[in-house]
Parts: C-alpha cells; structure tokens; sequence
C-alpha cells in the first residue's frame, strides 16, 4: 500500500529537531533508518501529518570512547556498529547481536537508536543493551537526561522516552575481555527470534581450573520487553565453567518471564528454548 500524504522537515540539529516535535506534537512521527516506521505507514496502521526526519543530523552519528564507556549515537547504522574496533573491543556482545540482525539490507540502512526505541520485545539489540548495562542519553527541551537500560523499556513498544524527546545515543560500559555470544533461534533466515539469548560473561583462572567471576545475560522475546536473567546470573558466579554447571544454571533462565504464545510456539515451548539456548550461549562465551 502506499501510505498516506504527510508533510515532510529534515532539520540539521538536535534543537531544530526538538523544535519541529515541539511545533507539531501529536501531529508528527520521528523517522530514523525507517526499517520500523516505513511498513507501519505503508499499511497506514498509522497516519501522521508530519515525519521528521533525523537522516541529516550528523551528531547523532558514529562510536567514541568515552574513558569507562563508548558512547554509539543513535543514527548510526547497524553496519557501522557491527563493524567498528571500539564496539568489537569493549562490548563484543553487541557486535555479536548485529550479525544476527535481518539481512544486509536493513543493517545498512537501520540505526542503532532506531531499533532500540522502537522497543520490540523481538528485536535483537534489546536484551544485548540490558545485559550490558547500557544507558540511554534522552534530549528534551529541558536539557538532556540518561536513563538506565532498567528503567528504558517500559513495555511492549514502549520506552522511557517522552512524546516532547528524542534519543540522541546510547553509553555502554567497557566490559574489555569479557567472552561474549548472541544465541538466537528462527524458523528461516532473517526472521525475528523466537527466542534469542546475550550472554557475556568475565571467567578467571587457568585452564582446567576456570570459574566464572561475572555474568550478565539478557533475554530476548520472553516477554512484553527484554528481561535479564538474573537467576541464571547468580547461579553462574563462583561455578566451574563446565557443562554440568552452566547446565544447572541454565535451568532458571525462564523464571520470572511471561513469553508469548503465536504461530512460532506457544509460551512453554520458549521457556524450554530459553533454557536450551542459555546454556549454548554462556558455553560459548565462555570458550567452553
């Protein structure tokens, strides 16, 4: 189909941004890569009268480093994301999650903040921010505020940020050495997870003699947002890195999630996914 008639604004900078959302609020959506916004309007589930475009805002682009963090704006393309050395560095994990993510198309035209915003309890980089620890930077015409992972997904499509705001990048704390794998489970290529698992995990010792010091696990598609397994977190540290371990850990990864039923399997058929993928994924983390 082809959506609706809409007025169109490319501003240059945040503020121009935020005034353009300021002027015409209810009236208008917010397009970043449009992997997400595109199909909603072209099946006009919904119409608005204004898009605002932030393609031109080159602020909103590129990976730094930041001493304890990296800092990703939140128009840069997945592609740039999945292929930089600071990302690959200091937080594999989400380098690991972008390989996953659809195909070659929409990684080179979705953004990172894009993704993220839109709150898809099924998109591939929510869980790998929560279990990171990541926080997101929120623009206002009241200044700026950062909102921990935690608190930023509220719930299905649905994130901390308000109608008047916009998301201008994402912080992750360096985790610099830490092992880490994205697990996830489709019935076809390029589909959305039925289940998918980031793990990454911090062991010490010598070799036949490893324990894990640290693990930090998210979990995708078990719910109306991404969920930590924290369960399995705690069960980890302090254990040998040996199957029977990381088995027993796995085990609670679905406590406390309430994952969907659909076409793809019902709600116990993924709590088994997500304890079969949890224990591949830290195995794999942890080079085991």
């Amino acid at each position: 189909m082809i959506p609706a008639a809409f007025d169109y604004v490319a501003p240059t900078t945040v503020e121009d941004a935020l005034a353009a959302l300021a002027q015409y609020g209810d009236e208008a959506k917010i397009i970043a890569g449009g992997q997400s916004l595109l199909p909603v309007l072209r099946m006009r589930l919904n119409a608005p009268e204004w898009i605002i475009d932030l393609g031109r805002i080159e602020s909103l682009r590129g990976v730094r480093d930041d001493g304890d963090a990296i800092v990703i704006g939140a128009m840069t393309p997945h592609v740039v994301v999945g292929s930089d050395p600071l990302v690959a560095e200091h937080a594999s994990l989400v380098a690991k999650a972008v390989e996953h993510l659809a195909d070659a198309q929409v990684r080179h035209r979705g953004t990172f903040g894009g993704a993220l915003a839109h709150a898809d309890p099924a998109g591939d980089l929510g869980a790998p921010a929560l279990a990171l620890g990541a926080e997101f930077v929120i623009a206002g015409s009241g200044g700026t505020r950062t909102v921990a992972a935690d608190d930023f997904f509220v719930d299905l499509f649905e994130t901390a940020i308000g109608e008047d705001e916009i998301l201008t990048e994402v912080r992750i704390p360096k985790r610099t050495g830490w092992g880490a794998t994205y697990e996830k489970f489709v019935r076809v290529a390029h589909q959305w997870p039925i289940v998918a698992v980031a793990a990454t995990v911090r062991v010490e010792g010598q070799a036949g003699d490893r324990v894990f010091a640290e693990a930090r696990i998210g979990l995708t598609n078990m719910g109306s947002t991404p969920l930590r397994a924290r369960a399995v977190e705690d069960a980890l540290v302090g254990q040998p890195v040996t199957d029977d371990a990381v088995r027993t850990a796995a085990a609670l990864a679905a406590d406390g999630t309430n994952p969907p039923s659909d076409l793809n399997g019902d709600a116990d058929y993924r709590r088994h996914l997500a304890t079969v993928l949890t224990r591949r994924a830290v195995l794999d983390a942890a080079g085991a």
